[in-house]
């Protein structure tokens, strides 16, 4: 048996999220699908770096799986592309040690989220940006993403379903880049619970519209009170950008 690494990236519009759920389409049901097919009916398991929610996209989810099957590793990509469905295709597959693990052996993680600010909607766009109509000051959600780097409960920026116990995390960068009509969040952290990303754009949306002061970050951290932060934004914005290991 050899463990192959695999990055991969997927459109979650059509998905119900990444794990597997009953009667749903999933993006861990169609990959494993997919693999018992090219092992002649037997059962593979797949193994992600984590889950992302209904209508979240990843460009650089990392995923495991044990295979007896003598394909040459640069032949992998080719050959799980011809039986992915179109809204899944592998990045790169590479060979790894049985002791690589895709969840357990990750150093960090980054996220994008991006919305456009246009005065009327985009159909094109429905699936893939928030449509955030509002003038937004860029320079006070800056200032409040700076509170939130570095290491702090995050236990006010996580839904309140989170079943983790331990909420402290470490959020290496918060960059906000303006591309054209388009605004994109880029978060660089440790690891995130249920919905941080989500919630944490919400509130810098906030302190972008003049609804909150940036100042307020440090009381809502504090707080560890789901309630004082800002809302949770919707998925069709978010990218599992990019998972880090230790190389």
């Amino acid at each position: 048996m050899v463990r192959m690494k695999c990055v991969i990236s997927y459109d979650g519009s059509g998905f119900a999220g990444y794990q597997i759920q009953p009667a749903k389409r999933t993006v861990q049901s169609e990959i494993e699908s997919a693999l018992k097919v090219l092992h002649k009916g037997e059962a593979v398991k797949v193994t992600a770096s984590g889950r992302t929610d209904a209508g979240v996209h990843a460009r650089g989810q990392v995923i495991h799986f044990d295979t007896s099957l003598p394909i040459p590793e640069t032949k992998w990509v080719q050959v799980l592309n011809s039986i992915f469905p179109e809204d899944i295709a592998a990045i790169q597959v590479e060979a790894v040690d049985d002791a690589f693990h895709a969840r357990f052996s990750a150093t960090g993680k980054e996220y994008r989220y991006r919305l456009y600010t246009t005065p009327h909607r985009d159909p094109l766009k429905r699936f893939y940006a928030y449509h955030f109509p509002y003038s937004l000051n860029i320079e006070a959600m800056e200032e409040a993403a700076r509170y939130l780097t570095g290491t702090h409960d995050f236990t006010s920026f996580c839904s309140a379903k989170t079943e983790v116990k331990d909420k402290v995390r470490t959020i290496r960068k918060i960059a906000i880049v303006q591309e054209g009509e388009e605004i994109v969040f880029q978060l660089v952290g440790n690891g995130f619970l249920y919905n941080m990303v989500r919630i944490i754009v919400g509130t810098l949306l906030e302190c972008g519209t003049g609804k909150r002061s940036p100042e307020e970050i440090p009381e809502i951290l504090e707080a560890k009170d789901r309630s004082k932060a800002g809302k949770t934004v919707p998925p069709e914005g978010l990218y599992l950008w990019n998972v880090f290991y230790d190389n």
